[in-house]
C-alpha cells in the first residue's frame, strides 16, 4: 500500500482458509459455535483488507485537484488587488502571507490524506500487524512449535 501497488487479486490466504473451512463438518454445538465464529472472523478480515486497499488508493479525483489549484490562484490574485503602493512591503506581505500559508497548508494536508500510506512523517504504518507477528512468534516459542512458517516475510507462500 505504501508503494501504491496493491492488487485486485484474491488474498491467497483467504482462499486457502475458505477451502479448509468448506471441508469442515461441525457436529457438536460447541464445534458449530466455533465454526460460526471462525467464519465471522474470516469475513471481518476480508472486509478489513478490502477497506485498507480502498483507503490506499487515491480517492480525490483529478478534477477536484484542478479546482483546488485554480481556487488557490484566484484567491492569491484577488488578494493582489488589495495591494497598495503606499504601504510598505512588510505590511503587504503580512496581509497576503497568512492567506497563502493557509492555502498551501490545506492543499498539502489534502494531498497527504489522499495517500495516507505513503512514506514520510505522519504516514500510516503497519504497527498493529507487526505487534501481532511478534505475539505469534512468542506464542510459537511458548508452545514449542518448530514447524516451518507457511509464508515468507513478504506474505507469499513458501518460507
Amino acid at each position: 500500500m505504501q508503494r501504491g501497488t496493491q492488487t485486485d487479486a484474491m488474498n491467497p490466504w483467504g482462499v486457502a482458509l475458505f477451502r479448509t473451512l468448506r471441508n469442515v463438518k461441525p457436529r457438536t454445538p460447541s464445534e458449530q459455535a466455533a465454526y460460526s465464529k471462525c467464519l465471522d472472523q474470516r469475513l471481518d478480515r476480508e472486509t478489513a483488507r478490502a477497506a485498507r486497499i480502498h483507503a490506499a488508493s487515491s480517492v480525490i479525483p483529478t478534477p477536484l485537484w484542478l479546482v483546488l489549484y485554480v481556487t488557490a490562484v484566484l484567491i492569491v490574485g484577488f488578494m493582489l488587488f488589495f495591494a497598495d503602493s503606499g504601504e510598505r512591503p512588510v505590511v503587504q506581505a503580512a496581509l497576503i502571507g497568512p492567506v497563502v500559508a493557509v492555502m498551501v497548508a490545506t492543499i498539502l494536508l489534502i494531498r497527504f490524506l489522499d495517500n495516507p500510506y505513503g512514506g514520510g512523517a505522519g504516514s500510516l504504518t503497519p504497527v498493529a500487524m507487526e505487534r501481532t507477528l511478534r505475539l505469534l512468534d512468542q506464542e510459537r516459542r511458548i508452545i514449542g512449535d518448530t514447524t516451518a512458517v507457511p509464508c515468507n516475510a513478504r506474505g507469499g507462500t513458501g518460507a
